[in-house]
């Protein structure tokens, strides 16, 4: 049976008043749709712990610089849900930007040292936006449960943070990364690679485990280890956005010796300039 198509943020709150004053508990996925197997993997977890099942999809455009690729992102609003359909999801929470951010809007929730360095760097403002859309999408959802995958950490982590500072009652639960059956982390963004980008591309999630595995025989030198990844990169056509070993809760960087528990995080482009296709993924050790 398809989910419910809600559209309006007054109807999708009516609903979850509803499901709350009734006792119900409420499990949700947010997303910006294009879904894929490891969207359907969170969608699966939201069913089983939740009486009423919600999915979002909205392109959230707060959260695009003015040089991303918010134009093309992709979208495939039947394909979506049919595959909620399947996951056995309720509801689909379908807003437009118009009602998401009307004309005067202009509040923003900003999560200040975990949004900076990674993708921060890279993307300045993204985070701002992210926060601020997980922040409304848990107002009118209400959920008491929400799935978040662990590619996107850092992102993991900001909703962590931001969903405690403010006391928003919600159980943020990051789920493990779903990977293709060579080693890429699923992404919608993998739609835009080309027959040889998608060949070159599974060559990440090597680099990341040359350096895990090193860290698993025992080095714990920061550079030793990143050298690892840097140096089987170089032999790809990646060019390095950032590749960097995290402490594992903070995010701070590890000053000479991994002590601690750490994610190995990287982001590299591939692909012509007409057509540049950003990738993250990560590692977690220890």
């Amino acid at each position: 049976m398809p989910p419910r198509i809600l559209v309006s943020p007054a109807d999708m709150r009516v609903a979850s008043d509803g499901w709350r004053r009734d006792g119900r508990r409420i499990s949700f996925v947010p997303t910006m749709g294009y879904l894929h197997a490891g969207h359907v993997a969170l969608l699966d977890e939201a069913r089983r712990h939740g009486d009423i099942a919600v999915l979002s999809i909205f392109v959230n455009p707060t959260q695009f610089g003015p040089k991303e690729d918010l134009a093309r992102y992709p979208r495939d609003l039947d394909g979506d849900l049919a595959k909620a359909a399947g996951a056995g999801i309720d509801y689909a929470f379908v807003p437009t930007a118009e009602a998401m951010y009307p004309a005067g809007y202009q509040t923003y929730v900003d999560v200040r040292a975990l949004s900076s360095g990674l993708c921060g760097a890279s993307r300045p403002g993204h985070f701002t936006g992210v926060a601020t859309v997980v922040a409304k999408l848990f107002g009118l959802v209400q959920p008491h449960v929400a799935f978040f995958g662990r590619k996107d950490f850092q992102q993991l982590r900001v909703i962590e943070r931001m969903t405690a500072d403010l006391h928003l009652g919600v159980e943020v639960v990051g789920c493990p990364i779903v990977r293709e059956p060579d080693g890429l982390a699923m992404s919608s963004r993998n739609a835009y690679l080309s027959p040889d980008d998608r060949a070159q591309a599974p060559a990440l999630q090597a680099a990341l485990r040359l350096a895990a595995d090193a860290h698993r025989d025992g080095e714990r030198s920061v550079e030793a280890l990143l050298a690892r990844a840097t140096q089987h990169l170089a032999t790809t056509p990646f060019q390095l956005d950032y590749l960097e070993l995290r402490r594992h809760d903070d995010l701070t960087l590890f000053a000479v010796t991994v002590d601690g528990p750490a994610v190995l995080a990287l982001a590299a482009f591939i692909g012509p300039p007409t057509r540049r296709t950003r990738l993250i993924d990560n590692l977690e050790l220890g």
